[in-house]
């Protein structure tokens, strides 16, 4: 099978097509032809070393944890898929090596499947795991966000954080997104009301919420949420994906987590979730997907294409 691999840690330069056997599979575990990969910022992070003292490696490696495809073959004791199922899954391992999504085909384990939402295609559907997971546990389990509450989340139309606006817009919150000027209209198609990101961005959200945000989100970093604290109440919840350590703040780590993924999926096959993808890219040239992805402005997700 094609897929692309690293022999060493780097950039998208480290990037090679490389022709592998086909992944094994275990009782437990199916075989998937991948139609799609979604790029995530810690796809980048291990491939450039940065985890290197926390998660062990051994090349070649086959980047990528967010796969959408076809079921090829599942184990004996994998009953819960069957041969042309479409899946799309969260394929994080404990071990980085040839195992990842940027492949003609994967061998995944089901708890880290669910079945396709049908109401997206591959492509959107590729960007929902990692994201959606992160989203759905910080807004439903790190703030609790409840009907008629008001939630801010710093960095609204990005990958977790325009996930996490419509999934506490599901929850009947009002929620108010941070974001660039040029996604302002996007956010409001989502019914999220948007305030310009930078200076003046506390006045700005406190012009639409006066009396404060009941619940925070942060997917910015970069000590948004002490610049902008005053646009919560007192008390407010507030957790965060992007920093760590913030007194009374709750950070958030996605966790791969079977009910959780399902409920991602049916809020999706509800109308009420949906992916905004930004570039497409060939398996080929995932070393530009990656590019495009470090560079960022990209309206959306960046995702790998593989077959048809």
């Amino acid at each position: 099978m094609k897929a692309m691999v690293y022999d060493r840690y780097g950039g998208p330069e480290v990037l090679r097509l490389a022709e592998l056997p086909e992944p094994k599979t275990h009782v437990d575990s199916v075989l998937v032809r991948v139609r799609a990969a979604a790029l995530n910022p810690a796809d980048l992070a291990l491939q450039a070393g940065a985890l290197d003292g926390a998660v062990a490696t051994y090349f070649p490696v086959i980047p990528g944890w967010d796969v959408a495809g076809v079921v090829e073959r599942a184990g004996l004791a994998a009953g819960e898929f069957a041969p042309g199922d479409e899946v799309v899954g969260y394929i994080r391992a404990d071990v980085q090596h040839a195992h990842g999504a940027l492949a003609e085909l994967v061998s995944a384990d089901v708890r880290t499947l669910m079945h396709k939402p049908r109401s997206m295609d591959f492509t959107e559907a590729a960007g929902l795991p990692l994201a959606g997971l992160t989203a759905y546990q910080a807004v439903v389990h790190a703030l609790d966000v409840r009907a008629g509450e008001t939630l801010l989340v710093h960095g609204a139309a990005g990958g977790v954080g325009s996930l996490a606006a419509q999934i506490g817009r599901a929850r009947g919150a009002r929620v108010v997104g941070t974001a660039s000027p040029g996604d302002h209209d996007h956010l409001r198609s989502l019914g999220i009301t948007p305030v310009a990101y930078g200076e003046g961005v506390t006045e700005r959200a406190l012009a639409v919420v006066p009396a404060g945000a009941d619940a925070v989100l942060d997917t910015v970093g970069n000590g948004i949420l002490a610049s902008a604290a005053s646009a919560a109440r007192p008390r407010a919840r507030a957790a965060s994906v992007a920093e760590v350590g913030l007194p009374g703040v709750t950070p958030v780590f996605c966790r791969l987590d079977g009910d959780d993924l399902r409920a991602v999926a049916e809020l999706a096959d509800s109308g009420r979730l949906g992916v905004r993808v930004g570039r497409t890219f060939p398996l080929e040239r995932a070393a530009d997907a990656q590019r495009a992805l470090a560079a960022g402005r990209t309206g959306g997700r960046v995702v790998v294409t593989v077959g048809s």
